[in-house]
């Protein structure tokens, strides 16, 4: 059974921090890039970055140098470590795989004052 399960999301006021994590299935994560998307209110579901499984990452230009993509791969799980958070980085976060189509729930990211 596939399966992608985020969580860390939370309301954050501009400048903090927060850690998403992404639990996936074996057969969709053990040698797979894995992505983090998001999707604000209005608008379309964007990329927001990527790791393969070898531990090469990549980043939208409008979070480089504020968020950090990583892996445990005993643990199939992918993180997004978000620091310096924007207003603008308000939405649902999702994570993905390559090798498959299907999308988890979601976690919400507010950033609010």
């Amino acid at each position: 059974q596939v399966q992608l399960v985020e969580s860390g999301g939370g309301l954050v006021q501009p400048g903090g921090s927060l850690r998403l994590s992404c639990v996936a299935s074996a057969s969709i994560f053990d040698r797979r890039s894995m992505y983090w998307y998001r999707q604000a209110p209005g608008k379309q579901r964007e990329w927001v970055a990527s790791i393969t499984s070898g531990g090469v990452t990549g980043y939208v230009d409008s979070v480089k140098g504020r968020f950090t993509i990583s892996r445990d791969n005993a643990k199939n799980t992918v993180f997004l470590q978000m620091n310096n958070l924007k207003i603008e980085d308000t939405a649902v976060y999702y994570c993905k795989s390559s090798w498959s189509d299907y999308w988890g729930q979601g976690t919400q990211v507010t950033v609010s004052s």
